[in-house]
Parts: C-alpha cells; structure tokens; sequence
C-alpha cells in the first residue's frame, strides 16, 4: 500500500510539474529583416495614404484591388522577417539536450511553402472575423462585401503573421487569444488591429456628415494604424514582454 503510495504521489507530482512557457517570436538579427520590417510598416501606411480618397468613395473596390498587394506585402515580410513555424530558426534559441543531435530540416518546411499554408488558412479565417465583426456591431445585411474585405484586411494584418510563426500549436494559440504570451511583433499587430479596428468605429455614429465617416472607412484606418504601430512598438520597445509585466524565460519541454 506504501508502494502505491509513493507511485501516486510521484505520478502527481509529475501531471503538476510546470508546461514549457511561451516563447516571444524574434524576428531576424540582419540588415534586411530589419529593414524589411521597418520597410513593411511604411509601406502600408504610404498604401492607406496614397489610396484614402478612392478608399472614402468607393470603399469596396478600392479594398479588393489592395488585397492581393497586402497579401504580397505581408508574405515578403514573414518570410523575410520571421521564423516559420516549426523551423530550425523556430528552434534556434533552444538548447540541444546531451547528446541531441539536430534534425536537418525537411524541404517541404521552407519558409515559401509555410507562408503559403498560413495564408490558406488565413483566408479560410476570414468568414469568422466577418461574423464577429457583425457580434461588435458590424452592419448585417448592409454593406456585406466591405464587412467582408475588413475582415480579410484585417486577418492579413493581425492574423497571418501569427499563423505563420506560431502554426496551429494549441498551447501557443491559446496563450496568444488569451494575451499571456509575451509581446513580439506578431501578437503585437494582433492587439493593434484590434484596438484601432474598435476606436476606429467611434467616429461612425458622431454627427459630422462627413464623407470619411461611412463603413468601414474609419475601421480601415484604425486597423492598418494600429496593426503597424503595435507591430513596430511590440518588436522593439515592448519585446519579450507581457501585458502585465516581463515574461519569464522560456522552459525547455
């Protein structure tokens, strides 16, 4: 009875030992990933600048026709910027155990290949952000195809980065829905999307009659300047750091 004592208190003790925490994503400690970063972000900002006008008066043609270019834009900058998921740079930072020895990595983990997938399943995450923009007061039946092309903005901006470097891991996505994981700057273009998108909808309902307050013009701007400065800010200033304080080294599993 003792035996099975000692076998269940150890089991326990094992079930209770801590998971391995969540890693900040770096990005590439070179010249071009950091200009490619930097680049990115004045690029899309220069984008929404350039086209503000034609965004105001036709804002569904003028957010399809910018969809393929931000797709480019962010695939460029994942690629070039950011480990894949599940990559020898992924791994990079980890330590070998005694004795481990490193994995050459597979030809179908190339960083095009996964950014392809992620932009996959980022499309197919689009109808999603679509209903919950609705859920946050989103038009229902009016305006459906520029609810839609915010959403699919809005998922290249906030959501693709993070697929890409984090993959479907349930323990990282988890973490990062539940704003634990530390700030890097794919959780941090996430927050900032979120939190323009949502002061970007205060000006909609404000008595101006002002062209610029129609769907989802103000949601756009909010969204893309936000995606950007907390991108930028989450990388550098705020890095490795989590929204209530510095997050611990990462464990070893």
């Amino acid at each position: 009875m003792s035996s099975a004592l000692v076998k269940g208190s150890s089991a326990q003790a094992t079930d209770t030992k801590p998971k391995a925490a969540i890693a900040a994503v770096p990005t590439f400690n070179n010249a071009l990933s950091k200009g490619v970063s930097f680049g990115r972000v004045a690029v899309l900002l220069g984008l929404l600048a350039a086209q503000f006008n034609e965004l105001v008066a036709q804002p569904a043609l003028t957010l399809q026709t910018a969809v393929p270019v931000v797709a480019v834009v962010q695939v460029a900058y994942v690629v070039l910027c950011l480990p894949a998921a599940g990559s020898q740079q992924a791994k990079a930072a980890k330590k070998p155990r005694p004795g481990e020895k490193k994995k050459p990595e597979a030809a179908g983990t190339s960083s095009l290949v996964t950014a392809l997938l992620a932009l996959v399943l980022t499309t197919i995450s689009t109808p999603v952000i679509h209903a919950l923009f609705i859920l946050f007061g989103a038009p229902l039946l009016d305006h459906v195809l520029e609810t839609f092309l915010c959403a699919a903005h809005f998922a290249l901006l906030g959501v693709f980065p993070i697929i890409y470097a984090r993959g479907v891991d349930n323990q990282s996505l988890v973490a990062v829905a539940g704003v634990s994981a530390p700030l890097d700057e794919t959780l941090g273009g996430l927050l900032g999307a979120v939190l323009g998108a949502w002061l970007g909808a205060v000006p909609i309902p404000l008595d101006w009659d002002r062209d610029w307050q129609t769907w989802p013009v103000t949601i756009v701007c909010g969204l893309y300047a936000g995606s950007c400065v907390g991108s930028w800010l989450s990388g550098t200033v705020f890095y490795g750091k989590r929204i209530g304080g510095t997050a611990p080294p990462a464990k070893e599993e």
